[in-house]
């Protein structure tokens, strides 16, 4: 069998075999990347969200008196900015565990198919092995009916 049918796997597989699937918590940096994933998954929870409302909610008589303008203005700049950004947060966090349940299976996905195409790089080298062999017989048959 000549070179040029010989398999040789790329050497991407090998890095995928020895890294792995990268996920979102694989994205920490040392202690300020460590630190700042405490303090966002302390403030994105639906607890922290209902604890800013709560806070926020200790101003609103005030604004109330105040008038029009502080009640928009409690509103806008209280009471959205406090307790959306935990909630958004939070929807972050879902999305966050969804991308990587996605990753992860692409990442199998991709590792099956490199598997079959591997499996299927094997058929084909012993397929052309048994047509060459095949020829050869036919070719030594033809020769020997002929003298």
């Amino acid at each position: 069998m000549s070179d040029a049918h010989s398999h040789t796997p790329h050497p991407r597989i090998a890095e995928r075999l020895k890294a792995g699937v990268h996920l979102t918590k694989h994205e920490h940096a040392g202690f300020n990347g460590w630190l700042a994933v405490v303090i966002t998954n302390g403030v994105s929870t639906m607890w922290c969200a209902y604890v800013f409302a709560a806070i926020a909610l200790i101003s609103l008589p005030a604004a109330l008196q105040a008038g029009t303008a502080a009640i928009v203005s409690w509103v806008a700049q209280t009471f959205l900015q406090l307790v959306l950004l935990s909630v958004i947060m939070v929807g972050q966090k879902v999305a966050a565990r969804a991308s990587d349940k996605q990753a992860l299976q692409t990442y199998k996905d991709a590792e099956a198919l490199l598997k079959i195409q591997d499996e299927l790089h094997k058929l084909l080298k012993i397929n052309n092995e048994l047509t060459q062999e095949i020829h050869r017989s036919t070719v030594d048959n033809n020769g020997q009916q002929s003298t």
